[in-house]
């Protein structure tokens, strides 16, 4: 009779597990997932005790700031295929962003905002701005770029980081700092300028803001931070991984091209990689009734 229950036990225990193998692996793995036994771990990013932007330090001293810098950090410290691309993208512009930024006078840093405005494409926004810097239209005729129907120069990356410092020196000059600068960019110059005399405040920092002014410096700073020095946030690469510019020669225009993909094939390449090095020329045709002077970028 022992014999016979035992027997009875046995298999009901094998039929309950094997009636419920499925739930008990969906467990298991629910188990790992959740790191009580998995190799994957997530920590938390060391927030620095004080930042500067542009030569100008900020202790993160309260709370406010010390969890918007540390949003950032943690945003994009683990979205790591975004960074990764973006460590690749800046070892190919900022070589050509960084003597334009010398050249007109403003601080290196701001290379960094060319970063979270587009993550260093030619990126369009709902609201229609454009480029690199994601120049409105407005904005980019104010500062003397070109922009019509043929021609686009928001998409011209060394014209429109012009255009980009020409912005950024006039709202230095009504702000007083290169902090709100950086802000003005996202907000507005008198935007900015309105809630400092609203709020009796003088700087950046001490601005209540809307969430996306409120978090623009910040990404700035992240974004700063780990492109400075990507090892040290877990980003491992070889030169080899990078991308790198092309070797160009300009080839100088001063009249109409009725076909750019013919035009193309007389300098030995297609139409496609005219475009890839050209992308401010929007139709397959150049109208230049002015005659105005045009630098078109070839492979050597």
């Amino acid at each position: 009779m022992k014999k016979i229950l035992f027997v009875f036990l046995f298999f009901s225990v094998v039929i309950f597990l094997l009636q419920n193998f499925d739930s008990i692996q969906k467990e298991s793995d629910g188990l790992k997932s959740n790191g009580i036994y998995s190799d994957y771990k997530v920590y938390p990013i060391k927030t620095p005790d004080s930042v500067s932007f542009a030569g100008e330090v900020v202790l993160l001293k309260d709370n406010d700031l010390i969890e918007r810098m540390d949003r950032e950090l943690l945003v994009n410290t683990y979205w790591q295929s975004n960074m990764m691309l973006l460590i690749k993208r800046a070892n190919k512009f900022f070589p050509i962003i960084e003597p334009i930024l010398e050249e007109e006078g403003i601080p290196n840093d701001f290379k960094y905002l060319a970063v979270i405005e587009s993550g260093l494409q030619n990126s369009r926004s709902p609201k229609g701005a454009k480029g690199f810097w994601q120049i409105l239209r407005t904005t980019g005729r104010e500062m003397g770029l070109e922009i019509n129907n043929n021609v686009d120069e928001r998409y011209h990356l060394e014209l429109s980081t012009k255009a980009a410092c020409k912005y950024l020196k006039k709202a230095k000059e009504k702000l007083g700092s290169w902090t709100l600068a950086a802000a003005a960019y996202n907000r507005g110059i008198n935007g900015i300028f309105r809630k400092l005399e609203l709020q009796q405040v003088d700087n950046y920092y001490d601005l209540l803001l809307g969430l996306e002014t409120k978090r623009y410096v910040f990404r700035i700073l992240a974004v700063k931070l780990i492109l400075s020095k990507p090892f040290d946030y877990g980003f491992i690469f070889d030169d080899k991984d990078l991308y790198y510019s092309e070797s160009l020669r300009s080839f100088e225009v001063d009249t109409p091209i009725s076909n750019l993909s013919r035009f193309a094939l007389k300098m030995g390449i297609n139409y496609k990689i005219l475009k890839i090095h050209n992308p401010w020329l929007i139709e397959n045709h150049l109208n230049n009734k002015s005659r105005k002077l045009y630098n078109i970028k070839i492979p050597n």
